[in-house]
């Protein structure tokens, strides 16, 4: 999910030089006495100061300042660090406490960039594939005598594209399906990520610095995703602005169902960080439906639960389908330790009933950055300003969380290709690490922990719940999320798809479960694009940064309006007529791309 709560990024503190510890303890008790308060015994003079600890464990930091009668001022995580102000007497106590480093004096301070680090960033790749257990499973053999880094599993993404920044750029890397996007006309922008979601996904599953060589994977010097060898199909749905239907999605997933042995492929895992807030019952509900066909035809399905936090007890659909991996997002903390993580607040609870089956990394996560799209224009503070490269970006939600289970579920594919589904299911659920300060209901199973699940025996286990029916309403999929015409405001309602198509679904229903929804580009009905996706990959020659100046997607190219009377003619498929309503604001964009 993409509803984004604040992050944050760190300047270094240049402190001054470490005076001795005797010499300031000296120092401060000279300090004139307090007077005591009257009816009190004066306890001596007492006289506190600001110090700047560094730490081996923060959270321990914390309670050996508050167990001298300090108190902490403020967390500097990205120098693994606090702030606190601790009486003279407790000094030489709290310098030899467990879990911190050294005490030192705050004196004037002044700010500057540092050159970022990932090992220093308790939200960087490197950190959280350390912390889950990725970095092991890169050491380990499949079968053929391979380390697990993801080879040969095509993760699908159904998202708002990818573009070939570094990371992303090697020849295979990324495989383009259709773009069914409002912007697919367009050459311009075709497959490519207008808005920035998509890319920043896609380096998390697998990304991977073409300076990367085998068998260092975990240089922290070089930018990696969970299974960078993974392959990544891009299915691009959403534009620049976030308009999206939801027949554009389920069409999306009709179209990896239909590929997902096409040559070159194989695709095993399918990415899906977004969701509605439909109330249908997920047998009934068609975006439901599609994700559950998936399953059953071998495609491990990994959904975010929602960015609507911890009151609300409902999660997104297709989330909501208890076949399907539903994440929800972990927040360190500002720790390298996992046992204090606790669930974001921007991730949602849910109900007893359904809420995320596990967690993974969602706070602040450091992904790839493209130039130029709506994310990086709007919200220029989720860059990295220490980063020389400037090619880093950070987001918070379940949608980063999402991301990272689908990068396990392709390392754990590739070890054992004859997985099935509910098997991968089982693995995950079942090899995590708890959280014991965490709510019970938002966190499922615990944290993810891929390296315990690359070591776990192979389950029997086979999901029973009763099968989903799809004679829902296209409508009700929606549930608040419409696209509209820009100029007149009318949106599009009712049971018709963006081509304007009747939606049947007793037909489609019945066709989805066997893959025969789509026939060459023809979709319900409707020709949508051509048939040649699948042979189709990237050259670092194909794109350029210069092509994104921010204004190339302002609308001035699809300026034209085709929309009448609410429906939408598919002849008029050429021009871009639509605009983002509350999917936007729901699922792709929000406030914590910073």
């Amino acid at each position: 999910m993409a509803v984004l709560r604040p992050g944050r990024w760190v300047r270094h503190l240049a402190v001054p030089a470490v005076a001795s510890l005797a010499a300031l303890t000296t120092a401060l008790t000279t300090a004139p006495a307090i007077p005591a308060a009257a009816g009190t015994v004066a306890a001596g003079p007492r006289a506190d100061t600001d110090v700047i600890v560094a730490y081996t464990d923060a959270a321990a930091a914390e309670r050996a300042v508050a167990a001298v009668g300090g108190t902490t001022t403020r967390r500097l995580d990205l120098v693994d660090s606090i702030a606190a102000t601790v009486p003279a007497s407790g000094l030489r106590g709290l310098a030899t406490a467990s879990g911190v480093r050294t005490v030192t004096p705050d004196g004037s301070v002044r700010l500057k960039a540092a050159r970022w680090r990932a090992d220093t960033d308790e939200n960087s790749l490197y950190s959280i594939e350390a912390g889950n257990g990725a970095q092991r499973v890169w050491t380990m053999k499949d079968a053929a005598g391979r380390t697990v880094t993801g080879k040969g599993v095509g993760v699908a993404l159904i998202d708002s594209g990818i573009s070939p920044v570094e990371g992303l750029n090697a020849p295979g890397k990324v495989v383009n399906g259709p773009d069914l996007s409002l912007e697919a006309p367009a050459v311009v922008t075709r497959h490519l990520d207008t808005f920035g979601h998509g890319t920043h996904m896609a380096g998390i599953i697998a990304g991977r610095d073409t300076a990367v060589r085998a068998g260092y994977e975990s240089d922290p010097r070089n930018f990696t995703g969970v299974a960078p060898d993974a392959t990544l199909i891009n299915v691009k749905v959403a534009a620049a602005d976030g308009a999206v239907d939801v027949s554009q999605v389920i069409a999306a997933i009709d179209w990896v169902v239909a590929h997902r042995n096409d040559a070159g492929l194989n695709i095993r895992v399918l990415n899906l960080s977004f969701g509605t807030d439909s109330a249908q019952d997920p047998r009934l509900d068609p975006l439901s439906h599609a994700v559950e066909a998936a399953w059953r035809l071998g495609i491990v399905v990994v959904v975010a639960v929602g960015n609507d936090g911890p009151t609300a007890t409902r999660v997104s659909m297709p989330a909501a389908n208890p076949y399907v991996i539903a994440v929800g997002g972990a927040d360190p903390r500002g720790t390298a330790v996992r046992t204090d993580d606790i669930v974001g607040d921007f991730s949602t609870r849910g109900s007893a009933t359904r809420h995320a089956d596990l967690l993974a990394a969602g706070k602040s996560v450091v992904s790839l950055r493209v130039p130029g799209s709506y994310i990086d224009i709007n919200y220029p503070t989720g860059r990295l300003p220490s980063d020389p490269a400037q090619r880093l970006f950070r987001g918070s939600g379940t949608s980063q969380a999402t991301a990272v289970v689908s990068g396990a579920a392709a390392l754990l594919l590739q070890q054992r290709p004859t997985l099935t589904p509910d098997q991968v299911k089982r693995l995950l659920m079942t090899t995590t690490d708890k959280m014991p300060t965490a709510d019970p209901i938002s966190a499922g199973e615990g944290q993810l922990n891929i390296a315990a699940a690359a070591a776990a025996p192979t389950p029997a286990y086979v999901q029973t719940w009763p099968a989903s029916r799809g004679t829902g309403t296209l409508e009700g999929a929606r549930g608040s999320a419409h696209i509209a015409d820009p100029v007149t405001g009318v949106e599009l309602r009712g049971e018709r798809d963006i081509m304007g198509s009747s939606w049947n679904p007793g037909v489609w229903s019945a066709a989805a479960l066997t893959a025969r929804t789509w026939s060459g580009g023809v979709w319900n009905g409707r020709t949508w694009s051509g048939s040649s996706w699948s042979g189709y990959s990237w050259t670092s020659r194909t794109w350029s940064s210069a092509l994104w100046t921010g204004t190339t997607w302002t609308g001035a190219l699809w300026s034209s309006r085709t929309w009448s009377d609410a429906v939408w003619d598919g002849r008029t498929w050429s021009a871009r007529t639509w605009s983002a309503r509350t999917w936007s604001a729901r699922t792709w964009s929000g406030s914590c791309w910073t």
